[in-house]
């Protein structure tokens, strides 16, 4: 039973709260998706950012929060609008 909740709650371990950990979770599945849309690895995002490589995986696997700044960043690389991330 333990394994099946580190499963579950893996990807989005930083969610500050259980209410928010699905919506998190939602967020960082739309965050993978739009990268993968765009034909972008981790990598060239993170240097089109100007930060390091591990960044994009940290945000992703949910080890680092992506803040507002962060996240209009990132849709304007991924041509997207910020929306598209909060639904």
């Amino acid at each position: 039973m333990q394994k099946r909740v580190a499963e579950k709650t893996r990807k989005s371990r930083k969610a500050r709260n259980v209410p928010f950990q699905e919506r998190y979770d939602a967020f960082l599945e739309r965050l993978i998706a739009a990268r993968g849309e765009a034909s972008l690895t981790q990598r060239e995002v993170s240097t089109l950012m100007g930060r390091p490589h591990t960044f994009i995986s940290k945000c992703e696997s949910g080890e680092r929060s992506v803040d507002v700044m962060e996240l209009m960043q990132l849709a304007g690389i991924y041509k997207k609008p910020v929306t598209y991330f909060l639904r």
